[in-house]
């Protein structure tokens, strides 16, 4: 348990004294400035790997005004630190896939029964769980009636806690594909929130979802495995519509992610110039050349095959599903390893809401398993993620100017990965979330 001390602190650095590092940084941003004070026994830097000891960071109105060497600083009595000199303390952590609507207990046609409403006020229970496993920041790509939106206005108002957020509404897609409604007869005529064929529709849907303050735009570029209908290789959306999509949202300062399993589908969203290819499990060769070429992210969400084969059936997932998931499960940590080796930038997606939330840090253990490093899986949830959101001025790192976003655990994670799935303390804009 971390040990809040008090102290007032009456800085004087000698900046003489410093080591290089603590110097340039304490030059950035006035120490004196802070309001509390936060001491990492060891602090890493995703972007180097640096890990130093006995770091003091210095936070003003949620973010981070100074990084220091603890040393360095005369501590007087009256003020504030936040004592972590016995834990591994690195950034927040960015989960760019998850879906805060969804319970992962309630599957196939159980679903239909669990409207728009009843999944915000889940999102809300969602959204502490993903903070207090560590992920300050989330990218929820798709959700009904953009029910997301109005979950990450009510955390931004201070309404409930949870992370920061960029938000996709309600995902695009083709009539009959990924990302409609496929579970009812044609007797309800039943389509989904985002359904748009052919590129005006398509665009027009784009316009739709800025309009209701979506900051992201996701489509559905192949069938998936959590659909009723759909092949997970076949190709959903043509070309001219996945570009009619993205030169939407581009030109509306919205960035642009594309489900998609199956090459074909993978293939035509990196040439439409989508932002981020989500599973990317069938991928070849050839597109992941041009997934390098044209600088595509890859979110990969590979522990979810360990929960929707292990449990997918007793929470009622359609055999449809879990077929399917047999089918391209390996498939798809075969093509993480081939990406990886091949130097395509891989940025942490779990697809949070197919598996119960909280339960996101498991990933980074079979990111590991597929040929990463630590510190690489570190930073597809840090540095990379943060690039992939465009925030990367802003999360990520804990230097100063960034917001105070940081999380601790027991012992070092670039020894034993598994440890960022106990996460011990969480901070996101200066406020503790869990102790």
């Amino acid at each position: 348990m971390p040990r809040i001390v008090a102290a007032l602190f009456a800085l004087s650095l000698a900046a003489a004294a410093l080591p290089a590092c603590a110097a340039d940084n304490a030059a950035q941003a006035d120490p004196g400035q802070a309001e509390h004070y936060v001491l990492a026994g060891q602090l890493l830097d995703p972007k180097t790997g640096d890990v130093r000891d006995d770091q003091l960071i210095g936070i003003a109105e949620g973010r981070i005004v100074s990084v220091s060497q603890r040393d360095a600083v005369e501590l007087d009595e009256d003020g504030k630190v936040i004592d972590l000199s016995d834990r591994f303390v690195l950034p927040g952590l960015i989960d760019t896939h998850v879906h805060l609507t969804n319970d992962a207990s309630v599957q196939g046609h159980a679903r239909l029964g669990r409207g728009s409403h009843r999944a915000a006020l889940y999102g809300v229970r969602a959204a502490r769980k993903n903070l207090e496993a560590g992920f300050t920041t989330v990218r929820n790509l798709g959700a009904p009636a953009f029910a997301d939106i109005a979950i990450r206005d009510a955390i931004e108002a201070g309404d409930f806690p949870g992370p920061r957020m960029r938000v996709a509404g309600q995902s695009l897609g083709m009539t009959g594909g990924h990302c409609d409604s496929t579970l009812l007869p044609p007797d309800f005529e039943h389509r989904g929130g985002g359904v748009a064929d052919g590129p005006w529709a398509a665009r027009e849907q784009v316009r739709k979802n800025l309009k209701y303050g979506a900051d992201t735009i996701k489509f559905c570029a192949t069938g998936g495995v959590m659909s009723k209908g759909t092949a997970t290789g076949a190709r959903q959306y043509t070309l001219e519509e996945m570009e009619a999509i993205v030169d939407e949202a581009h030109a509306l300062g919205m960035r642009v992610a594309a489900h998609a399993h199956g090459d074909a589908g993978i293939k035509l969203a990196i040439k439409a110039g989508v932002d981020s290819v989500e599973h990317a499990s069938l991928i070849s060769d050839e597109s992941i050349a041009l997934a390098r070429r044209n600088g595509t992210a890859l979110s990969m969400d590979v522990y979810v095959s360990d929960y929707i084969l292990g449990m997918g059936e007793e929470v009622g997932m359609l055999e449809e599903s879990l077929e399917k998931e047999r089918e391209i499960g390996q498939a798809q940590r075969d093509s993480l390893r081939r990406a990886h080796e091949a130097g395509v930038r891989i940025v942490f997606g779990s697809d949070a809401g197919v598996y119960p939330h909280g339960q996101n840090g498991k990933q980074f253990a079979r990111m590991v398993e597929a040929g990463m490093s630590p510190l690489e899986a570190i930073q597809a949830a840090t540095i990379h993620a943060a690039d992939l959101l465009d925030w990367s001025d802003e999360i990520g790192r804990i230097e100063p100017g960034f917001h105070a976003d940081f999380i601790a655990v027991d012992g070092s994670p670039l020894d034993d990965v598994t440890r960022l799935e106990s996460v011990r303390f969480v901070m996101k804009a200066g406020e503790i979330h869990k102790r």
